[in-house]
């Protein structure tokens, strides 16, 4: 049984592996690709991210996604392409879990393209410590005795300091 299993792990990550490597097909004309060695990094880094999350993904997880709506990017070139893809899935993991899974998947993505694109300018820190910070906690704020959910704010200068001054962006 045990060997089966592991059988079957390991036909899992071939085709997770594929299904990287076939994203090159969209991402080209982006002038951005993935090796079969940089997707396995990555891959390795999905396994290790949820790992730190204490989360559990099926499927082929959200790495074809985050290629698929960030490879347009104008802040993502080659030279930091596999970087920004490992940096973007963490980020991603840690604020489903910061959001307490009040975002679906493509909410979160949306968001984050939106933001890095934009007020960010290619930040991933600006997009982590201060866009998707904010998020959460309003999310945290809503969700705590509020019935429905939340409006997602779609302006540049909707961040509140500590002081709850808006910032100028």
């Amino acid at each position: 049984m045990d060997d089966n299993f592991f059988l079957i792990l390991q036909e899992q990550s071939k085709n997770q592996l594929q299904k990287l490597i076939l994203c090159n097909q969209y991402t080209e004309k982006f002038g951005v690709r993935l090796s079969e060695k940089e997707a396995e990094f990555l891959l390795a880094a999905r396994k290790r991210d949820l790992k730190e999350q204490e989360r559990i993904e099926f499927g082929e997880g959200i790495l074809p996604k985050i290629i698929y709506v960030f490879c347009d990017s104008p802040f993502i070139y080659q030279d930091n392409y596999v970087d920004t893809l490992e940096a973007l899935q963490n980020i991603f993991y840690l604020y489903k879990n910061e959001a307490l899974e009040e975002l679906t998947d493509d909410e979160l993505l949306e968001y984050m393209k939106e933001y890095f694109d934009g007020v960010c300018q290619g930040s991933l820190e600006h997009l982590e410590d201060t866009c998707l910070e904010q998020l959460a906690r309003r999310i945290r704020k809503m969700t705590q005795g509020s019935i429905g959910r939340y409006p997602l704010s779609r302006q540049e200068d909707d961040f509140e300091d500590e002081e709850g001054d808006y910032e100028d962006e």
